[in-house]
């Protein structure tokens, strides 16, 4: 018998369903032909062995030229079954403790790294504005670092894109996986589906809590639930517009720098679309919040830095328009994602991709897919790896998958 180390079950699916999971403090000692597990006091112990039932389709690339791409186009469903089982919104979503739970909280902090950090700070907004609930989103590798006040009644919230990331489980050890997005294998660095189906998550945890709070009328949660289910529908219309991407990433891909702006919800899309960028096609990005544009990073801006701007018809939409007359001023190239009725025309210098439809409080989950199109688009003209970028995780075969789900782990503390 062959004997086999992996950071994700998935990995092995070429060549084994049955898997010993370590746990925490494990060391393995592996040969060919045999293995020995100690625990952290050095004992030997025995974990059990499972058969991991994995989609046989979640490892095959199908028509598609890298994962990434394939995971891009896999979010409506990864969404869809996100919320397969929500029938109403309940704190029971998130564990049989959740109401005692949610009923003595009085704020909520969330902790997370990367992309899943800006699902976080998306997050955040929502618990604010929809639970009225104060809220606070933190890297958690600084988190775990620096001495923060013990709250007794606040609620922790964890999010990882894998589960196993090493710097969220050390922010908060004691986490009870309370709710798993229904993601699916993500097998390319760059986080997606996870990050959309995290998105949905979170909202469903900000209805909840509002709801435990007395803030969510019969009314309220029959409409967010039909604009979450609408959701898969809008983005597979999104998913339409690829072609008009592909065009923008043509330019792109001659770029070495790129602004993104967004304000309100649609900032942490811009620090996630720049991310995107950076990962995979190797191109500097930097997003900003737009109001800040004055202050200092309009010093950047020229006819050689294209300028992302998210634009959806929200309150914040005429003040973005300044922002983006600041940067036409200075003879920027504007990349505008705007919804159907935003009424920002394309013109010279002006490049404006229309969403079919404003999804209020979810725009960020489908404002999200076009900035991944541009970055995926961009790192394919660029002739990068995209599934497996340099210098980050993902090292080994194209079909060792790292996030075989997202995690959302929620604790009080």
């Amino acid at each position: 018998h062959d004997h086999f180390l992996a950071s994700d079950a998935s990995a092995l699916a070429p060549v084994t369903r049955r898997v010993a999971y370590l746990e925490e403090g494990d060391v393995a000692d592996i040969h060919l032909d045999s293995y020995a597990i100690y625990d952290a006091s050095e004992a030997r112990v025995t974990r059990q062995v499972v058969t991991v039932k994995t989609a046989d389709d979640a490892v095959e690339l199908g028509p598609y030229r890298h994962y990434m791409q394939k995971e891009i186009f896999e979010q409506p469903r990864a969404v869809a079954d996100t919320l397969e089982s929500v029938g109403t919104i309940e704190p029971s979503l998130f564990g049989a403790a959740a109401a005692e739970v949610f009923s003595n909280v009085d704020s909520v902090r969330l902790l997370a790294c990367g992309t899943s950090y800006y699902a976080g700070m998306v997050a955040r907004s929502w618990l604010e504005g929809v639970a009225g609930i104060p809220a606070q989103a933190e890297i958690a590798s600084e988190y775990r670092y620096r001495d923060s006040v013990p709250d007794p009644k606040a609620l922790v919230v964890v999010i990882s894109q894998s589960g196993e990331t090493a710097d969220t489980l050390a922010a908060m050890r004691h986490a009870k996986a309370a709710y798993l997005t229904r993601a699916g294998t993500e097998i390319g660095v760059a986080s997606t589906k996870a990050f959309t189906t995290q998105l949905t998550a979170l909202f469903l945890l900000t209805l909840a809590l509002a709801k435990s709070r007395g803030r969510l009328t019969a009314e309220d949660e029959a409409r967010w639930l039909r604009d979450l289910r609408h959701l898969p529908s809008a983005i597979q219309s999104v998913l339409a517009l690829e072609p008009m991407i592909i065009a923008w990433a043509e330019q792109f891909a001659k770029k070495q720098n790129a602004l993104f702006l967004g304000r309100g919800l649609h900032y942490p899309i811009a620090l996630e679309g720049a991310l995107k960028l950076k990962e995979i096609s190797y191109i500097h990005g930097e997003a900003y919040p737009a109001g800040e544009l004055k202050h200092g990073p309009l010093a950047l801006v020229d006819s050689r830095m294209p300028v992302v701007a998210i634009a959806p018809n929200d309150a914040l939409l005429e003040k973005l328009k300044s922002n983006l007359q600041e940067v036409r001023a200075r003879g920027g190239e504007l990349y505008v994602i705007a919804d159907a009725d935003s009424q920002i025309e394309t013109s010279d210098g002006i490049h404006v991709l229309r969403l079919p439809e404003y999804a209020g409080l979810l725009s960020p989950i489908v404002h999200t897919i076009p900035l991944q199109l541009l970055a995926y688009h961009t790192a394919v003209i660029r002739d990068t790896d995209v599934d497996k970028p340099r210098n980050l995780g993902g090292t080994a075969a194209p079909r060792s998958g790292f996030a075989a789900r997202s995690r959302l782990c929620v604790d009080p503390r």
